[in-house]
């Protein structure tokens, strides 16, 4: 190193000196300590020939943080790094704007997110893509990707279905702006999908109505399926229930209401009431 330096004195400097000590701690392994090398040449020196090369290596150590990639802590410790990798993108994306190196940045953090199952944070940052890169095959992207982390977020309904409506109009929106793609993307089972989601969801509180014995309660929530959803499987069940109750068979008979819910939705549909996720659509489950 010290030949080098002597031999090309117009590569040598307090910038270049940063440079290799990063390098060496790199090598090591001690990613952590890297980075906070890179970092003193990026905001000391961002005229230096060796800025491009320093980010690069700072996104390589962010995207093997996001993969698992362990920190070492106290020289024994080897812990989680993910939330270090999220920083080092973020400051990647924040310090270079539109470049193509920021885009990289968050389509990692994106789906370094999804795989960890954070999927509303999945969402934030496919909606920051999309107002950066509005257009072209990274807006078409980002719009998709938008929908199904919005989708993937439900959990069952027992919780918020505000995300499911949203994802709806995502989807919508995909399809009307490439509906020549939205066949490859089964947009319109997923729409499907969603609606039997959202009928399930009231359904579901209609049936507790049920079990309470509160039967003018739960009419309101079998009515409002049957009249928005009507093709979804939690009608046929709503209407089961009306039906029961008009032949007599008004008392809830624990475990019986269940059973008769599971089978009118496994009839002829692929979904089921226990749980309806993005993974049960043409039998992948995730």
């Amino acid at each position: 190193l010290g030949r080098l330096k002597t031999e090309h004195p117009e590569i040598a400097g307090p910038d270049f000196d940063l440079f290799i000590a990063a390098e060496l701690l790199y090598a090591e392994g001690k990613w952590v300590e890297a980075v906070r090398k890179y970092e003193e040449l990026l905001t000391g020196y961002p005229s230096s020939w060796l800025y491009e090369t320093a980010m690069e290596r700072e996104f390589s150590v962010a995207q093997g943080f996001l993969n698992g990639q362990k920190r070492r802590v106290l020289k024994v410790l080897r812990l989680s790094a993910f939330d270090e990798g999220e920083t080092i993108l973020r400051r990647i994306a924040d310090r270079t704007g539109d470049a193509p190196i920021a885009q990289r940045a968050l389509v990692t953090l994106a789906r370094g997110y999804a795989k960890k199952g954070d999927h509303l944070d999945a969402y934030e940052v496919w909606a920051d893509i999309s107002s950066r890169w509005p257009t072209g095959e990274m807006g078409r992207t980002a719009l998709l990707e938008m929908a199904q982390s919005l989708h993937s977020a439900y959990k069952s309904p027992e919780y918020d279905p505000t995300s499911l409506a949203s994802a709806r109009t995502y989807y919508n929106n995909y399809k009307l702006r490439y509906p020549e793609l939205a066949a490859d993307s089964e947009i319109d089972e997923k729409l499907k999908l969603i609606d039997e989601q959202l009928a399930y969801k009231q359904y579901a509180i209609g049936e507790y109505y049920d079990r309470t014995g509160s039967v003018d309660a739960a009419k309101l929530y079998y009515d409002e399926v049957i009249t928005k959803w009507p093709d979804t499987a939690a009608a046929e069940m709503a209407q089961a229930r009306i039906l029961a109750w008009g032949s007599g068979l008004t008392e809830i008979v624990p475990g019986e209401n269940r059973k008769l819910g599971r089978r009118l939705f496994k009839a002829g549909n692929v979904v089921v009431d226990s749980w309806f996720g993005l993974g049960f659509l043409s039998g992948n489950k995730e």
